[in-house]
């Protein structure tokens, strides 16, 4: 019993830490990474790590208030859709 209860918390905390589904459009649709980082400047943030990962574009950076955060965006249309900042 102690076995498959901690496979069912490792299995939950491993889900948390996984990455949002951002889009199901293929590569083709998406945006070009420079267009997003591009607008992302624009709107104030420092990026220091611009990634795709799975569905997603992802940042890891610091936003217009110098906040570190980490963003996912639909790489389709820059839509943000998870994020996280330091408190």
């Amino acid at each position: 019993m102690k076995a498959v209860l901690t496979l069912i918390a490792l299995t939950t905390s491993l889900s948390a830490l996984a990455a949002p589904d951002c889009t199901s459009e293929p590569k083709s649709k998406w945006m070009p990474e420079a267009k997003l980082q591009e607008k992302l400047k624009a709107e104030g943030y420092q990026i220091k790590k611009f990634k795709v990962e799975d569905s997603c574009y992802e940042i890891y950076g610091r936003d217009k208030a110098g906040k570190k955060v980490e963003i996912y965006f639909n790489p389709v249309n820059g839509d943000v859709v998870k994020s996280k900042s330091e408190s």
